[in-house]
């Protein structure tokens, strides 16, 4: 299966693995299936670690790649149609990283492994 990981979720299954769900923990653990990370997140990660509301081991283009490499997830970029798709939306969730991975797992096919109970509003596959 292919999964699609909040930001959270590749953060806390990087750095803290014990804050996952044990779904979470399972399915991230298990090699069949492929991690994906977006770049919505990784474009979070670094405005976070610029404003200082996110502590990093070190610059935010090195470390993000090195954690996703080491949790064996693949970037994904952000296409068109799933740019596009984010006006599909209902105004659930004023997060636009948010919104965007919402719009990725939908348009790629892949469930979003989140513990954030707004995103489950939307009708995209929530796994946690």
């Amino acid at each position: 299966m292919r999964l699609l990981l909040d930001t959270c979720t590749f953060l806390w299954a990087a750095t803290k693995p014990e804050d996952l769900s044990h779904l979470a923990l399972t399915l991230l653990s298990d090699p069949e299936h492929d991690l994906f990370l977006s770049a919505a997140s990784s474009f979070e990660i670094a405005t976070k670690a610029r404003l200082g509301r996110l502590q990093l081991p070190g610059a935010p283009e090195i470390t993000v790649p090195r954690l996703r490499s080491r949790l064996g997830a693949t970037a994904l970029a952000i296409s068109e149609e799933a740019a596009l798709y984010s006006f599909n939306l209902p105004g659930l969730h004023k997060d636009p990283f948010d919104r965007i991975l919402v719009s990725q797992a939908v348009v790629e096919g892949m469930p979003l492994v989140t513990p954030d109970p707004l995103i489950r509003q939307y009708n995209v596959r929530v796994l946690w």
